[in-house]
């Protein structure tokens, strides 16, 4: 059972920055790619970033240029630095990592959310 636990969430003004950290513990053999979604109010989850075992970035159209995803292998940590945030980014971002429990078993894991609003 794998657990994320994600902090750094809060309040700023449009065009501060926020960083938020998501850690993953428990029991499995391996990470593969790791990231963040997000689910502004009424509206579904979309992916916002995510980084492969590899380092290799993938980013949503919204967020390039403003967002950067990093990770720490060896923390199993996966970071997301949000600058020039704007209104429209406000949202539950919620962290999520592909995991391999055991070398044949395979699943997603999601955290628990952490909100961000923005002020304009």
């Amino acid at each position: 059972q794998v657990q994320l636990v994600e902090s750094g969430g809060g309040l700023v003004q449009a065009g501060g920055s926020l960083r938020l950290s998501c850690a993953a513990s428990g029991r499995f053999f391996r990470i593969n790619s790791m990231g963040w979604y997000r689910q502004p109010p009424g509206k579904e989850r979309e992916l916002v970033a995510l980084v492969s075992n590899g380092d290799t970035a993938n980013y949503a159209d919204s967020v390039k240029g403003r967002f950067t995803i990093s990770r720490d292998n060896s923390k199993n940590t996966v970071y997301l630095q949000m600058n020039s945030l704007k209104p429209e980014d406000a949202a539950v971002y919620y962290c999520y990592a592909d995991v391999f429990q055991t070398v044949f078993t395979h699943s997603r894991a999601w955290g628990q959310g952490t909100q961000v609003t923005v002020s304009s």
